[in-house]
């Protein structure tokens, strides 16, 4: 790679154990071998703000190294890279998760899998692993914020003019985003979503189509019998075989390694962050196989160190440095500030209705209620296969604002930051607001609240806020060269919305200013 200086040491040489914490030194002498290496710029995750942050710096002519844990899920035709939700196995689950998966023990023989689960007090955060982060798994829904709502929740000076004029819509050329096509939603599989709309528009509650990342062809071969279903059976819920959904792998990612600049290794899981004594930046890295076995330890040193795990990552890596002391200074704030995007996930059920055995995704239809910028939320249908109901059932979710907020703790006994989420949590938006909405819809078929069983959330916002920890462009207070472009920086919340496009559309703002006031100053 250009521009990049590598030294390799055999594990036990004195420098490498200046460098070392105690523990990794004992790796070292069981035989792991240990690999120190410069870098430019190193990335640490490859979702939307790791994807947008490599691209933006590389077409800048900065190199970049891009680290992801995971591995690289090749999707085409008929493929069988993702895992199937009707029958799960060992591809579903990250190998350090917590062995209970939706309040169930999951047992699989450990693999690099698409999902993390990260349990807290009162809260579990499901995250992704895997080149393209939280886009492989997400349904899709592509949702700008309402000015009003935004401007109630994210700092005014982020300028939403200006992000409504130039950075939304710079995201949704990269991402391609299409409204599901009439011919499509007519058929039989999408059943569950034109019943959704109809209850939605009867109970006085807006419909509009949900704007997704796909090219819809793909799903109207699959009507046609030219590919096997993904799209059309609701499959597409941990990842969508077939392609034609333009998740951050092949989209950012793709354009960023094109330039020749960036070299992304998979594999790689960070373990620790710490500042240099020369102001520089250390990762510690384990590369593993795909089993988890650690390979080789790796310390990198960079001039620039861009934090992109995503919320519960970050922020849980970012408050281990500081209280163990590899980062000092850091702001108090940090930890402070998470929320759960105030999501709902219900099983939907009425004997009277016909879902469909088999029901279309990913998603089509939503009803957006964002007339009160402090109440604001969003409910979809969205379906999944048959894993525990029938074609008299289907799923709701919601998500909204809300004004709870959980910390990050530092556990020095199990040498890690943890969650603490106060166990009524949301529930104001949830009893006035998303709840009612729900049932409305639901017109006397039955809710199931997953989330009164198992406290849960798919977007983790927060834990190194902007204004508090970071300043908008995400530049850690008073921390040279260190970032944070992921839903760390986002302030618990996403204006009602998934939290998908603006980080992407907040990670395009910083790097516009990044590379014109940081690139060839501080890196």
């Amino acid at each position: 790679m250009s521009g990049v200086k590598r030294r390799s040491f055999l594990a036990g040489t004195a420098a490498v154990g200046v460098a070392m914490t105690a523990p990794r030194t004992a790796k070292a002498a069981t035989g792991i071998p240990l690999t120190r290496e410069e870098h430019r710029v190193v990335v640490v995750g490859s979702g939307f703000g790791g994807g947008v942050t490599a691209l933006r710096l590389a077409e800048a002519g900065v190199p970049v190294t891009l680290l992801e844990r995971g591995i690289r899920w090749q999707t085409g035709p008929n493929a069988e890279t993702f895992p199937h939700p009707a029958s799960p196995d060992k591809r579903i689950l990250w190998h350090q998760s917590n062995p209970t998966l939706f309040g169930r023990p999951a047992i699989f023989e450990p693999y690099a899998g698409l999902l993390e689960t990260v349990t807290g007090e009162n809260m579990t955060a499901i995250c992704a692993a895997g080149v393209g982060g939280g886009s492989l798994v997400y349904q899709g829904m592509t949702l700008q914020p309402e000015e009003t709502v935004f401007n109630a929740h994210f700092p005014e000076e982020l300028d939403y003019a200006r992000m409504d004029r130039v950075h939304y819509p710079r995201v949704a050329r990269m991402l391609r985003v299409e409204t599901a096509p009439d011919e499509l939603i007519s058929s039989p599989n999408y059943e569950a979503a034109r019943v959704f709309a109809r209850n939605a528009t009867r109970s006085g509650l807006p419909v509009s189509k949900i704007p997704m990342p796909i090219d819809w062809n793909y799903a109207l071969a699959e009507l046609r019998g030219e590919m096997k279903p993904s799209y059309t059976n609701g499959d597409g819920a941990l990842g969508v075989n077939n392609g034609g959904k333009h998740s951050v792998d092949v989209t950012y990612i793709a354009a960023a390694e094109a330039t020749g600049l960036v070299e992304v290794e998979t594999l790689h899981q960070v373990t620790d962050v710490e500042r240099a004594a020369d102001g520089r930046w250390r990762v510690y890295v384990d590369r593993t196989d795909i089993s988890g076995k650690v390979l080789e330890n790796k310390i990198l040193t960079t001039d620039a160190l861009v934090m992109a795990a995503g919320s519960m990552n970050t922020t849980k890596l970012l408050v281990r440095a500081a209280k163990t002391g590899r980062i000092t200074d850091l702001p108090e704030e940090l930890g402070a500030g998470w929320g759960t995007n105030a999501d709902r996930i219900y099983i939907w059920s009425d004997l009277a209705e016909n879902f469909g055995a088999t029901q279309g995704g990913p998603v089509v239809y939503g009803s957006r209620n964002w007339e009160d910028p402090h109440n604001a939320f969003t409910v979809i249908q969205a379906s999944f296969p048959p894993v525990a109901f029938d074609a008299h059932s289907t799923v709701m979710v919601g998500f909204g604002v809300s004004t709870d907020r959980g910390r990050f703790v530092y556990d020095s006994v199990r040498g890690e930051a943890v969650l603490h989420w106060p166990k009524d949590g949301d529930s104001a938006i949830q009893q006035r607001h998303i709840g009612p909405a729900a049932h409305r819809i639901a017109a006397g078929g039955l809710l199931t609240d997953t989330n009164a069983i198992l406290p849960s959330t798919w977007h983790p916002l927060g834990g190194a806020c902007m204004n508090s920890v970071c300043d908008l462009d995400g530049r850690v207070l008073g921390q040279r060269g260190l970032y944070v472009l992921d839903g760390a920086l986002l302030p618990g919340n996403s204006a009602a919305c998934n939290p998908s496009m603006t980080i992407a559309a907040v990670a395009e703002r910083a790097l516009e200013n990044i590379v014109k006031d940081d690139v060839g100053i501080l890196f």
